[in-house]
């Protein structure tokens, strides 16, 4: 397998971009009330540049999961703003959210999601049509995405078929297919062996470098967090570190 090296070089030049395409200012964000609030993010920063592959680390518990959703516009903060792509979205309405995140991000969460009963091409197209793409373009972008993660020769297996490894590709395939410029993944090598956890980062890197997408993710993993290019750990609902 390639050895991946840690590099502050990308392809896509940022520099057409005057802002960051995620900034979170003071973000707080409290579950319930009274004695028994839980205060799981306590006034977090951060400005992420436009074409970078960033990694949150923290123990369970600490807030990464929560700022990732909050970054995704899955939630809301109770204080604080967050901005996407030069637009502040936590005043925006749920079908203005909805709509941001149907069309210009991507997720990947820890379980993979994926249909049963669907090829890997039929679950990537799914997504382009979740998407709103037009239908005309759904095999082209299908195969695109499922070649970027080397599965285009296995795109007519169903997931049963697959191994754990080949189903994350596949979640990735649908998650990159309609070509976000954000994609957020919640421990997307949690359930991987280390080989093929590393395998999934190279994909990551490929598509910040050839792609210019902006990648966000949490993890636990020392190895990942060498091969980023920057990383921003939590410690009790706080961003306590920058590296």
């Amino acid at each position: 397998m390639e050895t991946i090296r840690k590099t502050d070089t990308v392809l896509y030049d940022p520099s057409r971009d005057s802002e960051p395409i995620l900034r979170a200012v003071g973000v707080k964000r409290v579950f319930g009330r009274g004695g028994a609030a839980v205060h799981a993010l306590k006034g977090a920063n951060l400005s992420i540049p436009y074409g970078r592959l960033v990694a949150l680390k923290g123990r369970s518990g600490s807030g990464k999961t929560t700022l990732i959703n909050l970054l995704g516009a899955l939630d809301v903060p109770t204080e604080g703003a967050i901005y996407f792509d030069g637009q502040e979205i936590t005043t925006l309405s749920e079908k203005q959210r909805n709509e941001i995140r149907r069309s210009r991000m991507g997720f990947i969460f820890q379980s993979f999601a994926l249909m049963p009963l669907m090829s890997a091409y039929e679950n990537v197209e799914f997504g382009l049509r979740i998407a709103g793409i037009p239908t005309k373009g759904h095999r082209e972008l299908a195969e695109r995405a499922l070649e970027n993660v080397g599965l285009k020769a296995r795109m007519n297996h169903r997931p049963f078929e697959l191994s754990g490894g080949e189903q994350q590709r596949t979640a990735i395939a649908r998650a990159i297919a309609h070509r976000p410029k954000l994609l957020l993944a919640d421990e997307p090598t949690a359930e991987l062996d280390s080989k093929m956890g590393l395998q999934i980062i190279k994909i990551f890197k490929d598509l910040v470098q050839q792609e210019g997408m902006t990648i966000v993710l949490t993890t636990h993993d020392p190895a990942i967090m060498e091969i980023v290019d920057q990383v921003y750990a939590l410690e009790d609902g706080q961003i306590v570190d920058q590296g």
